[in-house]
């Protein structure tokens, strides 16, 4: 990389050898010029003000046996809310239609296990192809992964497989305990061999520290190939959980995160996910200036709140943005 770490040159081209001072130079450049950088590398990989819009389902609420600090769905944690069984496959599919009626291109199933288990194999697999056979983009999250699970998974039409590092390999223990880093890694690994997309990304605001953040994104943009997604969540506080009572993040250091990932993953779709509901109409407009281009839509994700849709569409209009019919693949984005 050239001596200005903002050097666009040298950022519009994916790389794979990160390191901690270089991302962090990117991260603490003045924020005028991060985001302007950020913006001029998005447009030469994506459509300017294309956004995708996807939806989530939680097709198995509750119950997990993951001790999360951020989540309203572990067993651990008391946050009243009751555990579920898996959804009936029709329920499932009749949401996807709703969903692609208003507007998704991709359909995002999540069920709250540790670990998938095989005898739940076949019934999410029809799910993902009743899904796929309906015209969206499918994507599951349901924790780790065998070998053979994710083949099956593959072969049922799974087009993303996400699987999220939460936050930096150094403060990863004092969020979650009952699975380490590297069982993340090795799903993702599998996921990847399948042939089948990742989507990975993290949390910010659980009270990390700016380190914590540029190292989650080096973690990040170290794995080769790049995800093809990166969702970057802000964390939404519940009551209940060790994160509760979070000090709130400061909306540029959010909108920082977004840049950065933008310039370390030129290519990947980076994903405006939880906790707009909290957030301002311009500061999600600086979050899409940052260089997102995902977001999800609908009343809710998992178990917490999003906004409304017609807030949604009276932001698109207002900031020019139009639906991304549907992101292309990295080879193919390369080739235009």
């Amino acid at each position: 990389m050239s001596a200005n770490v903002l050097d666009i040159s040298a950022l519009s081209k994916p790389r794979f050898d990160w390191t901690a001072d270089e991302a962090g130079s990117i991260y603490r450049a003045p924020f005028n010029d991060l985001l302007f950088t950020a913006q001029s590398v998005h447009r030469q990989h994506h459509q300017a003000n294309a956004v995708q819009k996807s939806q989530l389902l939680s097709i198995k609420t509750g119950g997990c046996a993951e001790d999360c600090g951020y989540c309203s769905q572990s067993a651990f944690h008391q946050t009243g809310l009751k555990a579920s069984k898996l959804m009936p496959v029709d329920d499932v599919l009749d949401a996807a239609r709703k969903a692609k009626a208003g507007g998704a291109t991709r359909f995002c199933m999540g069920a709250a296990w540790r670990s998938l288990k095989d005898r739940d194999v076949e019934v999410v697999c029809e799910m993902i192809s009743g899904v796929k056979s309906e015209g969206l983009e499918t994507c599951v999250t349901l924790g780790m992964l065998e070998e053979n699970q994710a083949k099956r998974l593959k072969s049922a039409g799974l087009d993303y497989y996400n699987h999220n590092l939460d936050t930096s390999r150094e403060y990863y223990d004092s969020v979650i305990t009952t699975r380490t880093y590297d069982d993340r890694l090795e799903t993702l690994g599998l996921v990847r061999e399948a042939g089948i997309n990742i989507c990975c990304g993290g949390i910010i605001g659980m009270g990390e520290s700016e380190d914590d953040r540029i190292g989650l994104l080096v973690e990040l943009a170290t794995l080769s190939p790049h995800p093809e997604s990166v969702p970057i969540n802000h964390l939404v506080a519940v009551e209940g959980t060790p994160l509760g009572h979070a000090k709130p993040l400061d909306g540029f250091d959010f909108v920082r995160a977004i840049a950065t990932a933008r310039l370390m993953m030129p290519q990947s779709v980076v994903r405006l996910s939880a906790g707009r509901e909290g957030m301002s109409r311009e500061l999600q407009a600086l979050c899409f200036l940052a260089g997102a281009n995902s977001i999800f839509v609908g009343e809710e994700l998992l178990t917490t709140p999003n906004p409304d849709m017609e807030l949604d569409g009276a932001l698109f209009s207002d900031l020019g943005l139009e639906p991304m019919v549907a992101p292309s693949a990295p080879s193919e984005r390369a080739a235009e």
